[in-house]
């Protein structure tokens, strides 16, 4: 993690010398810190040996591909932000990509401006300060400090992205927040108004939350968006 006036360093995987030289440029003039690599294996051993702020990483790329990178970090226990590249557009894809342990993920070809929107959003939520607070609804505790969330005594096993939205929802128990509130809390910009990012989360925390038979915690409000309150 860099120090509040050092430049943040990202790590770009890419195997298209084209793209990976374009990115990089991209980025080194909004005074990142860039590493460039071309290869899955190399981008696992930057990710594990140097202190990453954000990532993005091809899907494609040769020794190991994106999600596979993507699932081994999150193995290990390293929460650096991810954006995917692909140049697949389906939805099974980005869900995917989101099981995987990605944050985010944008389709090629892409708008440089979109790019930069998305890398600033990741680097913003890896760089927000928690409050010490311990948040409860029913018998689902979540310590944002030591970024921790619990039912019962039963630890939940969550990624950076599923803790950061279960924490904003429990930050307003029985409030419904709305998608777009969510959206930019927690991703930074607007998403497409067609983007499932937000339902394949939800399903995710649901499944967590829910799995040794408690009762749910997490509703949908319709045309809204979601709130957690008791049953």
């Amino acid at each position: 993690m860099n120090t509040q006036n050092e430049a943040p360093t990202v790590l770009v995987a890419e195997d298209d010398p084209s793209v990976r030289k374009a990115v990089e440029r991209v980025l080194e003039l909004e005074k990142y810190n860039v590493i460039t690599v071309n290869d899955g294996a190399a981008a696992l051993e930057g990710l594990t040996r140097n202190s990453i702020d954000a990532a993005v990483l091809d899907v494609m790329m040769p020794f190991a591909d994106g999600l596979t990178v993507c699932r081994e970090i999150r193995h290990r226990g390293i929460a650096t932000p991810i954006l995917l590249l692909t140049a697949r557009h389906e939805v099974g894809d980005r869900v995917a990509g989101l099981d995987a342990g990605a944050d985010d993920y944008l389709v090629k070809p892409f708008a440089v401006d979109e790019l930069l929107a998305r890398v600033r959003a990741l680097l913003r939520r890896n760089n927000v300060l928690t409050t010490a607070a311990l948040l409860r609804v029913a018998d689902m505790t979540l310590d944002p400090q030591r970024r921790e969330a619990k039912r019962g005594q039963r630890v939940l096993n969550l990624t950076k992205t599923e803790f950061d939205l279960l924490e904003l929802l429990m930050t307003k128990p029985g409030i419904v927040v709305t998608r777009e509130q969510i959206y930019k809390d927690i991703w930074g910009y607007d998403f497409e108004t067609s983007s499932k990012s937000l339902d394949v989360y939800i399903g995710y925390l649901r499944r967590k939350t829910e799995e040794g038979g408690e009762a749910r915690l997490l509703y949908t409000v319709r045309g809204v968006g979601y709130v957690v309150k008791e049953s």
